[in-house]
C-alpha cells in the first residue's frame, strides 16, 4: 500500500521549476500524481518516498530480465572500465550482431539509439531501395516522435479519424510541416479489403508499409493472421518493402520476435526495448539486397552513440541469456497465469472485460466482451472506468499506467510469488471499484 508521497510531490514542484511539465518524456506525465522513483530491483520498483510497488510498466517495456539484473550490470559494469566510446567498432558490436542475426533471421543490421530513430532509418532505407516515397502506416500504430509518422497515433480522437473508407491523417502534434502529411497513408488495423483497394490505386507510388505486429501502443490489438499474410503478399506483389516496428514486440514474443512468432517475414525491422534489458540501444536490420543501400555516399546511417560499448555489452548480454536460457518460456507461463486470475477475478465481479496481447505484454480493457480489432472499436471501451481500477491498483502498490492503452508487461523475475501478490491486490482493487455496481 502506497503511504506517504510528500517527498514525490515535494521534488515533483521541483522539477517543474526547470523541465517542462517535470518531464523529460510527454509519456511520463500523471499530473500532479506523476511518480518520482529512486530505484528497482527484480519485479520492484520503489519511490522516493519509499513506497515499493510491483511494476507491470517497466520502463514502457524494455525490462525483460528484470530491474537492475545482476549479469547484466556486472558485464557493462566490467566493460566500462575500459572506456565507453572510440568511434570506431569494437568487439562486442561483431559478436552482438552475430547472435542478433542468428536469432532474429535477418541478414545485416545497424545499431541505433532509440526505437524512433530505428524506424526513422528503416523508412529512409526503403525510400532508397524502391525509389517511391509513399508509405502506409495504421490507424493507433505508433513508431517513435519524428515528423513523418506523427499521425493518426494512439492519442487520436477516433470519431476525428473520418469515413473508414476514406481516412484522415489526424495530426499528433504541433510543429510538423503540412506538407508532410502527404508522403502518407493512413489506414485502419486489420482491413485488408480496404488495404487492397488502396494498392490498386497507388500502389505503385508506394515504398512502404510499417506496422506493429502487435499494437504495442494501443492495447495490444492482435493482427488477424490472415490480414497479416495478406499484407505480405500484396507487398510482395506490388514491391513495396514491409517494415515490422519490433520496438515492443522483438524479444519479447519470441527469440525471433513478431516475425517469428506469427511465422511472417519482413523485409526491415526496428528493435530496441527488451533488446537491452533497459539500456538505450535499438536495430534497424533488413535482407541483404535491402540492407546493401546502406553506406557512404548512399544513404545516411550514423550516430555519435550507435553502438558504444555500455549499449553494445548490454545488448550482448542480454541476448545470450534470452538465447541459452527459457527466460521467455518462464515469462509466458507466470503471465498466463497473472492473465487468468485477473479473468477469474473479473467474470466473478460480473464485469465485462477483454485481455487482448500475449502473457508477456496484454492489456486490460473494461465495458465489452469482444476484443478489439482496430484503434476505432478499441475506443468503445470504457477508459475511465479502467482508470477507476488502475488508480486503486496503483494505491495498493501495483504500478499500471491507468490508460488501457498501455499494456501490462511481465519480466523474468515476476515469478509465481509476485504474481500471486499481484492478484491479491487486484481483487481488492475490484471490489474497491465494483463492489457497489
Amino acid at each position: 500500500m502506497i503511504h506517504s508521497l510528500n517527498k514525490t510531490r515535494d521534488l515533483f514542484q521541483k522539477a517543474q521549476q526547470f523541465i517542462p511539465y517535470g518531464v523529460n518524456s510527454n509519456f511520463r506525465y500523471w499530473g500532479e500524481e506523476t511518480p518520482i522513483l529512486e530505484r528497482g530491483a527484480g519485479a520492484f520498483v520503489w519511490d522516493v518516498d519509499g513506497n515499493r510497488s510491483i511494476d507491470y510498466r517497466l520502463g514502457f517495456g524494455p525490462i525483460i530480465l528484470g530491474h537492475a539484473y545482476p549479469e547484466v550490470n556486472r558485464r557493462v559494469a566490467q566493460a566500462i572500465e575500459n572506456g565507453v566510446l572510440f568511434a570506431a567498432t569494437t568487439p562486442v558490436e561483431i559478436e552482438l550482431a552475430e547472435r542478433f542475426t542468428r536469432m532474429t533471421g535477418m541478414d545485416k543490421v545497424r545499431l541505433c539509439n532509440t526505437g524512433g530513430e530505428a524506424n526513422m532509418h528503416a523508412l529512409r532505407i526503403a525510400r532508397a531501395s524502391t525509389g517511391r516515397e509513399k508509405f502506409i502506416k495504421f490507424e493507433g500504430n505508433y513508431h517513435g516522435n519524428f515528423d513523418y509518422v506523427m499521425y493518426s497515433g494512439p492519442t487520436a480522437q477516433a470519431n476525428r479519424l473520418g469515413p473508414r473508407s476514406h481516412p484522415h491523417r489526424q495530426l499528433a502534434s504541433a510543429g510538423i510541416p503540412a506538407a508532410i502529411r502527404n508522403y502518407l497513408i493512413s489506414l485502419p488495423y486489420n482491413d485488408l479489403e480496404l488495404f487492397e483497394r488502396t494498392l490498386a490505386a497507388q500502389g505503385e507510388e508506394v515504398a512502404a508499409v510499417v506496422l506493429e505486429p502487435i499494437m504495442g501502443n494501443v492495447a495490444c490489438i492482435m493482427p488477424d493472421p490472415a490480414w497479416l499474410r495478406g499484407v505480405r503478399q500484396l507487398c510482395d506483389l506490388y514491391g513495396i518493402l514491409l517494415i515490422f516496428d519490433e520496438v515492443k514486440t522483438g524479444f519479447r514474443l519470441a527469440n525471433g520476435g513478431a516475425q517469428a512468432y506469427f511465422g511472417v517475414k519482413a523485409d526491415l525491422a526496428a528493435y530496441a526495448k527488451a533488446m537491452g534489458n533497459g539500456f538505450p540501444v535499438a536495430a534497424v536490420a533488413g535482407r541483404e539486397a535491402v540492407m546493401a543501400v546502406v553506406g557512404p555516399g548512399r544513404v545516411a546511417h550514423g550516430g555519435t552513440y550507435c553502438g558504444n560499448l555500455v549499449a553494445a555489452t548490454a545488448a550482448a548480454t542480454t541476448l545470450e541469456l534470452l538465447e541459452t536460457q527459457p527466460i521467455l518460456a518462464t515469462i509466458f507461463a507466470h503471465g498466463r497465469r497473472l492473465i487468468d486470475g485477473i479473468q477469474t477475478l473479473l467474470r466473478h465481479a460480473g464485469v465485462p472485460h477483454v485481455v487482448s496481447g500475449v502473457p508477456s505484454m496484454f492489456s486490460v480493457l473494461l465495458g465489452h466482451d469482444e476484443p478489439p480489432t482496430d484503434y476505432r472499436s478499441y475506443s468503445q471501451f470504457d477508459s475511465q472506468l479502467f482508470g477507476q481500477l488502475g488508480a486503486e491498483l496503483i494505491r495498493r502498490g501495483v504500478l499500471v499506467d491507468d490508460d488501457p492503452r498501455e499494456p501490462w508487461f511481465v519480466s523474468y523475475s515476476h515469478q509465481t510469488a509476485v504474481v500471486d501478490e499481484t492478484l491479491t491486490l487486484f481483487e481488492e482493487a475490484v471490489r474497491a471499484v465494483f463492489a457497489h455496481r
